[in-house]
């Protein structure tokens, strides 16, 4: 069981480095060299593919903290 969770940590957490740089920068754009926000917060705004790069994250972002939790209880 700790063997399997181990590999689905590894893929977790190569899927989620992939997803966390394909995010844009804060200052991505030309909005950002003159100073002025691309968005209307860190999770409103932007294009539907923007918002859900956002919920794809964070969802496996949560998948590899439960999975740690659940490798540190097992082993």
């Amino acid at each position: 069981m700790y063997l399997i969770l181990g590999i689905l940590q590894v893929i977790v957490s190569i899927v989620l480095i992939c997803l966390i740089l394909m995010h844009s920068g804060k200052d991505a754009g030309m909005s950002g060299a003159f100073g002025g926000s691309g968005g209307g917060g860190p999770f409103g705004g932007g294009s539907l593919v923007e918002r859900n790069l956002n919920r794809w994250t964070v969802g496996f972002a949560v998948v590899f903290g439960l999975n740690t939790i659940l490798m540190l209880k097992i082993g």
